[in-house]
């Protein structure tokens, strides 16, 4: 926590144990927890208001999260002091709750407790002058490697006994957010872009707005099995739409990304020892048509565990002239090879295959303090790797090392928004026209006011 955090913590701490009204003192220990819980939720708070305003912040209210899984939680964080905190504040009218947090069992489904910020807790806040993206440092002892089951019908991550292959696992992600620490990805976008931006991502059920302190990751596995996913989450620039990814700066550098072409139908077809041939996967189905729906489609019947027979949910047939089952027979017409290998449950173990191959990339790399930013099947670098064909070539040995086979990239060097900037090359007499590869903080501060925030996030 940061000393302005502590301080408001401070004050708030004891303008809550004025109205308890409590019979005997928390003692030395309770107390540390409690004040340790307002400093979170303040600072939760705080960094919300640079993220957008109306943002609706959650808190865990089930006394089993602080409880039953040790492994994941802040260990001080306890129910007791948290949820102390948490009503005291709303008492106190510093935050308002909008909406209670349930868990439906028999669906599987829940969602945690939301709050917002009153203006009394706002107006404390206006005398931190940091931002909360720059000083609020991941916290890379923090449990990173992530299990999951269902338990009783509900998807939860699960308590587990460390094992070689699990400490390697941490101790080569840790090495990898240690390098992502110590260097600043970010978007380039205008200032009058970003609000919109997070307004869409707050909207949008399977997405959430930007926080740039989420520069480290997490690696998640699926079904109580450490060969059942794997993949890395959590990362701030996985949560940008795709048509964003290519304002993502490095250190304020522009970047390049690239990306397996057609990764889960390679893999299968290879481990069938078969070959896809030149065609695109998804284009042979359906005389190229629908080429999104038929990659969603696919990835469905990959995925799932039973013949689907209905609708797979998530598919939406509205604008097409056929219904499910054409579309699924003509999936397996054009993957006559390995029409076996669908309905499998298959979905969850090449997201292992896949990351390990992203694991490797990235060690790779991040030994010689080179980050990478990974979008599953994706990998985001300095655009120089790009522009010399190193990117493209490490990807295709990782993936070579896994299946003694190649495969295609596809990647497009990163661009920025376009500005004058860009479309002028620059000069001795009028050095204002900027070009990324002479880019410099102290240069951009006098030429690019438009980017404002960019620029002030680089400064701190």
């Amino acid at each position: 926590m940061i000393d302005d955090i502590k301080q408001i913590a401070q004050q708030i701490s004891d303008e809550i144990t004025k109205i308890e009204r409590r019979e005997r003192k928390r003692n030395s220990e309770a107390q540390t927890h409690f004040e340790y819980a307002i400093a979170s939720i303040v600072q939760e708070v705080w960094k919300g208001t640079y993220i957008l305003p109306e943002l609706e912040l959650s808190i865990n209210k089930n006394a089993n999260w602080y409880s039953q899984f040790p492994r994941y939680r802040d260990p001080n964080l306890t129910y007791k002091q948290t949820t102390a905190a948490y009503n005291g504040m709303l008492v106190l009218g510093m935050i308002e709750e909008t909406k209670s947090g349930y868990l439906d069992r028999e669906k599987g489904i829940g969602e945690l407790t939301k709050y917002v910020a009153h203006d009394k807790l706002l107006e404390m806040l206006k005398a931190i002058s940091d931002n909360p993206f720059k000083v609020i440092k991941p916290d890379l002892e923090a449990e990173c490697v992530i299990l999951r089951d269902r338990i009783n019908g509900v998807r939860t991550i699960f308590n587990y006994d460390d094992t070689p292959q699990t400490i390697k696992m941490r101790e080569n992600l840790r090495f990898i957010n240690s390098c992502l620490s110590r260097h600043w990805p970010d978007l380039r976008i205008k200032d009058e872009d970003y609000q919109p931006l997070q307004s869409r991502l707050n909207g949008d059920g399977d997405k959430t707005p930007i926080d740039f302190s989420q520069r480290t990751l997490i690696r998640i596995f699926s079904n109580g099995r450490f060969d059942n996913g794997g993949r890395f989450y959590r990362a701030w620039w996985q949560n940008v739409p795709s048509e964003y990814r290519k304002y993502i700066t490095l250190d304020t550098k522009k970047t390049c990304e690239y990306d397996y072409s057609q990764l889960n139908p390679h893999m299968i077809y290879f481990q069938c020892n078969e070959d896809m041939g030149e065609e695109d996967a998804y284009d042979r189905v359906l005389n190229g048509e629908h080429r999104d729906l038929v990659k969603e489609a696919f990835n469905a019947m990959m995925q799932s565990s039973t013949t689907l027979l209905t609708k797979p949910r998530d598919l939406d047939l509205n604008d097409v002239e056929f219904d499910w089952m054409f579309l699924r027979q003509a999936i397996l017409d054009a993957h006559k090879p390995i029409e076996d290998m669908f309905f499998k449950g298959l979905g969850n173990e090449l997201q292992y295959i896949d990351s390990c191959i992203a694991e490797n990339l990235m060690m790779h790399y991040e030994k010689e303090d080179q980050p990478v930013l990974p979008v599953h099947d994706s990998f985001i670098m300095h655009s120089a790797f790009g522009e010399s064909s190193e990117l493209e070539e490490s990807m295709r040995r990782a993936f070579y090392e896994h299946f003694k086979r190649d495969i295609p990239i596809n990647g497009e060097i990163g661009t920025t928004l376009p500005t004058i900037h860009d479309e002028i090359k620059p000069t001795n007499a009028d050095p204002s026209n900027l070009e990324w590869e002479n880019t410099e903080i102290d240069y951009i501060m006098n030429y690019e006011s438009e980017y404002s925030q960019w620029r002030d996030r680089h400064e701190l």
